[in-house]
C-alpha cells in the first residue's frame, strides 16, 4: 500500500511505497529533505508530522527522545507512513541537482597524517568527473552490503581524486582494511555524493566553523571552494582536539590565515599533556566559539565532527548566542549500526 506525503510549508507532495521510510521516498520523488547519517543517529533529518501516523523505525534514543515522539516528532530516514501524512520540514533545493551514482576508484595515495588519521585519495576512472557540493560525503561500498561514510576533504573543482580522511576505530570493519591491507592501486567502490552538509551561498553572512578531529575533511572542502570562487566572506575556523598531534593538517590552516585576509583559525586542546608544551586555546571547542562570539545573530554556522560536540554546539549556539535555528549546518559523524566514518 502506498501513502501520500505531503510537505508544509511548500505544499510539495509525493507518494512513499510500502515500507519505505519518509526520506527514501522524498529522495526517491526528486526532493531533497535535511539528512546526514541515514541510520538514525545524528538528528539530523528531524522534522514533526503534522497529521498522520508513521511507524517510527529504529533511531537511537539520543536523536529522538520518547517524548519528542509524543510530541509529534520523528526521524525521516527511519519513519514508514502508516497513512496519509502532512509533515513540516525544511526543503533543499540545490543538492537534488546533482545525480548520485555508483562508481570504482582506484587507491591513488595512501598518507598517514597522524598516529591514528589516513587521508586517502581515490582516483576515478578516466574521463570521469565526480560531481559534488563542498561538503557532502560518499559512501565507501563493502562486503555483505555494508557501507562506510566519509566526507570529500578536497573542494569540487579538484575532483582529479576524492581525499578521505580517516580515523583507526576499535573494531572498524573499514578502518582496519585502511590501517592493515590497503595498498595503493587497490579498488574500492563508492556511491555518492549524499548529504545536505555545503555552502549556502544565497547570504554573505560571515561564517564561523567548527570541527572535532577528521570533521576537518568537509570544512576543508568548503573553505578551499570559497578561495577557489574568491568570497569576500568572513570565515573563523575552530578546530578542535584532544591534544595538538589531534589537529593533523594545522599547518595548512595556518597557511591559509597566513594568505587569504578574510580567514581566521583557531585551533584549541581539550587534554593537552606537559610534553605538548602547549600554549594555545583550551578546553571546548563549540566553548571556545562562544567566548568569541557570544551574539551569532547574524552569522552562519558550520560545524562537524563527533555527535557530543555538533549536539552540544547547535544547543548552546542557539539558546545562548542567539544564532538563528536555520543558519546552523551540521554533520555528525556517527556510527554505523553494524562505525559509520
Amino acid at each position: 500500500m502506498t501513502h501520500k506525503v505531503t510537505i508544509q510549508p511548500s505544499g510539495n507532495s509525493f507518494v512513499a511505497n510500502e515500507d519505505e521510510t519518509i526520506l527514501a521516498a522524498a529522495m526517491r520523488s526528486g526532493f531533497t529533505l535535511p539528512y546526514g547519517c541515514r541510520n538514525g543517529a545524528c538528528a539530523a533529518c528531524k522534522g514533526k508530522i503534522i497529521k498522520g501516523t508513521v511507524d517510527h523505525g529504529n533511531p537511537q534514543s539520543s536523536a529522538l527522545a520518547d517524548f519528542e515522539k509524543r510530541d509529534g516528532l520523528s526521524l525521516f530516514c527511519q519513519a514508514v507512513p502508516q497513512s496519509d501524512l502532512t509533515i513540516e520540514a525544511r526543503e533543499i533545493e540545490s543538492s537534488g541537482d546533482i545525480e548520485v551514482r555508483r562508481l570504482p576508484s582506484r587507491v591513488e595515495k595512501i598518507e598517514r597524517v597522524a598516529e591514528d588519521v589516513v587521508v586517502l585519495k581515490l582516483k576515478l576512472p578516466a574521463n570521469e568527473r565526480f560531481q559534488f557540493f563542498a561538503g557532502q560525503y560518499i559512501d565507501v561500498l563493502l562486503r555483505e552490503g555494508k557501507r562506510r561514510s566519509y566526507s570529500m576533504g578536497n573542494p569540487p573543482h579538484r575532483n582529479e581524486y576524492l581525499e578521505l580522511h580517516v580515523r583507526s576505530m576499535a573494531n572498524g570493519t573499514f578502518t582496519k582494511q585502511v590501517f592493515e591491507t590497503l595498498k595503493e592501486k587497490d579498488i574500492l567502490r563508492f556511491e555518492g555524493p549524499l548529504g545536505t552538509f555545503f555552502l549556502r551561498e544565497e547570504t554573505e553572512k560571515p561564517i564561523i566553523l567548527v570541527a572535532s578531529g577528521t570533521g576537518f575533511a568537509p570544512i576543508k572542502s568548503i573553505i578551499e571552494y570559497t578561495f577557489e570562487k574568491k568570497m569576500s566572506r568572513t570565515m573563523v575556523l575552530y578546530w578542535g582536539g584532544r591534544r595538538p598531534k589531534d589537529i593533523y593538517m594545522s599547518e595548512l590552516a595556518n597557511q591559509w590565515q597566513d594568505e587569504y585576509d578574510n580567514f581566521t583559525f583557531i585551533p584549541v586542546v581539550s587534554d593537552q599533556e606537559p610534553e605538548d608544551e602547549w600554549t594555545g586555546r583550551t578546553g571546548l571547542v563549540h566553548v571556545a566559539a562562544m567566548t568569541d562570539y557570544p551574539d551569532m545573530t547574524n552569522y552562519e554556522v558550520y560545524s562537524c565532527g563527533v555527535p557530543v560536540m555538533v549536539e552540544a554546539a547547535h544547543k548552546d549556539f542557539t539558546e545562548k548566542c542567539k544564532l538563528p535555528e536555520e543558519a546552523f549546518f551540521s554533520d555528525a559523524f556517527t556510527p554505523s549500526v553494524d562505525s559509520k566514518k
